[in-house]
């Protein structure tokens, strides 16, 4: 199958390499004889029921410092003209991202984007997660100050962070007692014109923070990521220890209620966050972990996923 696929992404020349899902994505589809688009959002516009971009031929190599080869801008119709898209720049969820979803939508599927635009924008992890309130830990999405010291009242121990945040940023820990809760709200009110998420805090997360992979629904490989000492985060790129493991009955028994729901949505690449028994987001914006994995078991999650598009073709 020859295919042209496009990386709607973040700049290429600022990834790395060992652990950058797109770059593992995008060097399989090489490796399949795919030829190679680079694009970011601001490339591409929206002009009388076309949709169109300035991209760039790409050629990746795993080579630290000279990772990649950009060619040539030219002005492609990404409806007439790309095959695939993979829609890969990282969060923040904000309205940028969300116009770049609806203009997608003009082409998808005659242009398959992955992950659909539509249930993309729909489905914003933290809130996404509510659709399952039996497998999420005690939650509460609120701008109402009275309304969360209600809810440390109730649960004592409380995680608070931005709800369209992403790689841990602004997360954090207020325990029973702790006197900064209302500085924290004051400044989670000024910062966002958005609600924000409350949690339980749940003390599993010292044995760690599992990323779990499904593809087309069905969970393909998982790692374990440990938060640093002393930090409630276990995000790796903010000291979390990434480590090998299994799944148990509980995360297969959440991977079976979810997964036939992102199947249905087109939700092809997608990871979700488990700790201890509760699922606590599901992320289907730009996920990682996939290079890890191969790693730890030698399971191909790139592989997979080109399976999954090529069968949708």
């Amino acid at each position: 199958m020859s295919l042209n696929v496009a990386l709607q992404m973040d700049p290429v020349e600022t990834i790395d390499i060992n652990g950058d899902s797109t770059f593992a994505m995008g060097l399989e589809a090489q490796n399949r004889g795919y030829n190679l688009f680079h694009y970011m959002v601001d490339d591409m516009s929206y002009v009388n029921d076309k949709v169109k971009a300035h991209v760039r031929p790409l050629e990746l190599r795993r080579e630290e410092g000279n990772h990649y080869t950009l060619g040539e801008s030219k002005h492609m119709d990404l409806g007439e003209d790309i095959d695939v898209i993979l829609m890969r720049q990282d969060p923040p969820f904000h309205m940028g991202y969300i116009t770049a979803t609806h203009i997608l939508e003009h082409i998808h599927p005659k242009t398959l984007v992955v992950n659909d635009p539509a249930s993309v924008r729909n489905a914003p992890e933290k809130i996404f997660l509510t659709r399952f309130p039996e497998l999420m830990p005690p939650t509460m999405i609120t701008s109402n100050a009275n309304d969360v010291r209600s809810f440390r009242d109730e649960y004592k121990d409380i995680i608070v962070k931005p709800l369209y945040g992403n790689g841990g940023a602004g997360v954090f820990r207020i325990s029973e007692g702790d006197q900064n809760l209302a500085s924290l709200i004051e400044m989670f009110q000024e910062f966002y014109t958005e609600p924000f998420i409350v949690q339980q805090y749940l003390p599993d997360v010292r044995k760690g923070d599992k990323r779990i992979i499904l593809v087309d629904g069905e969970p393909v490989g998982a790692i374990n990521r440990v938060p640093d000492e002393g930090e409630v985060r276990s995000n790796m790129h903010v000291g979390g220890e990434a480590r090998k493991t299994d799944l148990t009955d509980r995360e297969r028994e959440i991977c079976d209620k979810i997964g036939p729901v992102l199947k249905e949505q087109g939700q092809i690449f997608v990871g979700i966050d488990v700790i201890g028994d509760y699922l606590t987001e599901i992320n289907v914006t730009s996920p990682t972990g996939i290079q890890e994995i191969k790693r730890f078991d030698g399971t191909d999650i790139a592989a997979l996923i080109w399976d999954a598009i090529e069968k949708k073709l």
